[in-house]
């Protein structure tokens, strides 16, 4: 197949997207498919498909990217290329429309939030993943804490403020940007005196800004495949929590899996995630986020509709649990997601 993979973007979690983008696409290129990395924002001079492939062969000799310790600079991105206000870069519909599939590796942003996949729905673009509604509904944490809420899943206690409110909220507590992911512009806040302060920085990424219930325990992940729940994983950082460093800067953190943790407990959470992927109409796959306290209290922190694919991302190692190897856990994503277009008139077979 000729493949797009769609990464990077104007998201502080580009240098995430373009690792696990690099990652998927010498994946696929290992089982004989033709995989072209494609910047959605930057987009690309080529106007086909067999013209990007064909120079990006000559020109690229490995797909690797770093993720550094912190987030990109979005503006300097912008000033670099000539103050480009259009998200979606040169070329980038037409080189997906010529190709036979466009995976998105994409986090945060347009690639996250429904837009890009109303987008290829338009123009009857087949690509990974859940469809615009799910992808919406997993992003806007206020929207999928509600719906969490109403479903009868517990989930720490928030709310939603505007810097001119007078908050009254309980300490210790966390302020989270409502729609970014990789825990960018999260902190940790244990009085009053700092809370100001953290509204502050979180509204530098997004001006809907959270003050959610800070659950004390252990920290656990589950990725669906389809219907089916791989292994759970317990997720340690070594200092502090989970953050953006935590999360990509490899032996930050130390990952169990399978978790080390019951056979009746590993259930009742992969029965949650499934009720989550139900509720908010995720597909093909995501990662639903967990902690559970000393008390077993199981509450779901939120969901990823596009789980990282870099190399210390969490779906690649309970998938490896699974005797599941990267390149047949990007296989499976695209089969299940060719699933989503089974009654068009032409389907396409997952062959090179």
């Amino acid at each position: 197949m000729n493949i797009i993979v769609l990464a990077g973007g104007l998201s502080h979690e580009r240098d995430v997207s373009l690792s696990s983008g690099g990652e998927i696409v010498s994946a696929l290129e290992s089982k004989g498919h033709r995989a072209l990395l494609l910047d959605i924002y930057i987009g690309n001079a080529s106007k086909t498909f067999e013209e990007a492939y064909r120079i990006q062969k000559e020109t690229m000799t490995e797909q690797a990217y770093t993720v550094y310790e912190k987030e990109p600079d979005l503006k300097k991105l912008v000033q670099e290329n000539g103050n480009q206000v259009d998200l979606v870069g040169k070329n980038v519909i037409n080189l997906c429309k010529d190709a036979d599939f466009s995976f998105l590796a994409l986090h945060g942003g347009i690639g996250e939030n429904g837009q890009l996949q109303a987008l290829l729905d338009i123009y009857n673009i087949r690509y990974s993943g859940s469809g615009y509604k799910g992808s919406l509904l997993a992003m806007d944490k206020d929207i999928s804490k509600k719906l969490m809420q109403l479903n009868g899943i517990l989930t720490p206690k928030w709310i939603v403020v505007d810097q001119k409110e007078e908050i009254d909220f309980p300490m210790p507590c966390v302020v989270k940007p409502i729609d970014n992911g990789s825990s960018i512009g999260v902190e940790m806040v244990e009085s009053k005196n700092q809370l100001m302060e953290a509204l502050k920085n979180a509204e530098k990424y997004q001006s809907k800004v959270m003050i959610e219930q800070k659950i004390e325990g252990r920290e656990f992940s589950v990725s669906l495949l389809g219907e089916e729940a791989l292994p759970v994983i317990e997720i340690i950082p070594k200092q502090g929590f989970y953050d953006y460093e935590s999360k990509y800067q490899v032996g930050a953190t130390i990952e169990i899996t399978p978790a080390e943790i019951s056979l009746e407990l590993s259930q009742k959470l992969s029965d949650i995630a499934k009720l989550v992927q139900k509720t908010l109409e995720l597909s093909v796959y995501c990662r639903i986020d967990f902690i559970i306290t000393e008390n077993n209290e199981i509450y779901c922190i939120e969901a990823n509709s596009l789980p990282g694919m870099t190399p210390t991302s969490l779906l690649p190692q309970e998938a490896a649990a699974s005797a599941l190897s990267f390149p047949d856990l990007c296989e499976k994503i695209i089969r299940l997601s060719l699933n989503k277009y089974k009654n068009s008139l032409k389907i396409i077979e997952i062959s090179a």
